[in-house]
């Protein structure tokens, strides 16, 4: 049923989150620590251990797969706000180092996209000498 796959999620979060507190307190941090990271963690090696011992039905997958699809871009938009706060009170080194990483994450667009091009290439040559 769809509801044990939401279900599971739900577990997983909470699971993840606790921990995520509770390592924040063991390292000082007044902050869940990586709690989210925890939860997709959990729910991809549990996830995989259930469907491998056949426990977890396509339709338990179907419930993951509706709420992976909103809650990942919602954790995702909470996270980057979260960030944008912390640079602005961080002061100049913190806004210089988030400005850096977006420059290099558009720099390599282009190298990432070459490298889909050459084997897409090499594959569609390969399919054209055989016909």
């Amino acid at each position: 049923m769809i509801i044990f796959g939401v279900a599971f999620l739900a577990l997983c979060t909470l699971t993840g989150i606790f921990i995520g507190e509770l390592l924040g307190k063991a390292i000082g941090v007044p902050a869940n620590v990586g709690g989210v990271g925890i939860a997709m963690v959990l729910l991809i090696l549990i996830g995989s251990y259930l469907k491998s011992r056949g426990l977890f039905s396509m339709e338990s997958e179907q419930g993951v797969r509706f709420w992976s699809a909103v809650y990942i871009p919602i954790v995702v938009a909470m996270a980057a706000q979260q960030n944008v706060y912390g640079a602005l009170s961080g002061g100049p080194m913190a806004i210089l180092a988030g400005v850096a990483a977006v420059v290099i994450a558009f720099a390599l667009v282009p190298v990432l996209s070459g490298i889909g091009q050459k084997k897409s290439d090499a594959s569609t040559a390969t399919l054209i000498t055989e016909g």
